[in-house]
């Protein structure tokens, strides 16, 4: 009898074994979101900041006070022109921008090139996608990823809270009239 006792609890341990949880064979719970790895313990400003070709742009995020939206917690995609696609825009037009009275400009600006959610290179699929600031922009993969025409020269600088692409160009929302300026 004890034997079988002694069999009989063996065995019951060993089923209780079996059904314990395994959480390397457990598939992910995932959900709709696109999130980033965290690659980097850096955020996107400090990113942003430690690149020499975005200088620009870091300084019309200081102006617009936009920098405590890549500071946070917010999972952001962002479409950050370099020093020379500001140095592009008509002469004259980028100290315009960065005057105090024309901050709200410079926010509509800067907010469409910032997506929400985390999107690397390899994930972007041709079609439209909602910037930050309200309307669309085209993505298009025929020839390397371009935004709105402008090329992604620098791609997937990951952040913990998001990825930079690096473009040749700045963005400006079709519905925005800058010839005042």
């Amino acid at each position: 009898m004890k034997k079988q006792l002694a069999a009989l609890a063996i065995a019951a341990s060993m089923v209780l074994v079996g059904c314990g949880s395994d959480s390397a064979s457990e598939e992910p719970i995932v959900d709709d979101t696109e999130v980033v790895v965290d690659n980097s313990s850096d955020n996107l400003l400090v990113i942003a900041q430690g690149n020499p070709d975005l200088s620009t742009f870091v300084t019309a995020l200081e102006a617009s006070d936009l920098v405590i939206n890549l500071e946070g917690d917010r999972i952001l995609t962002i479409f950050a022109p370099t020093n020379d696609a500001f140095a592009a825009l008509p002469a004259g037009l980028l100290d315009k921008l960065l005057l105090p009275e024309n901050k709200d400009l410079l926010v509509r600006i800067l907010t469409y090139h910032l997506v929400q959610g985390g999107l690397l290179s390899g994930d972007v699929v041709s079609g439209e996608i909602g910037s930050s600031e309200g309307t669309t922009l085209t993505l298009d993969t025929a020839n390397g990823v371009t935004v709105n025409g402008a090329n992604v020269v620098q791609a997937d600088l990951e952040a913990s809270n998001g990825v930079i692409h690096v473009i040749d160009q700045v963005l400006v929302p079709a519905s925005l009239d800058l010839s005042g300026l």
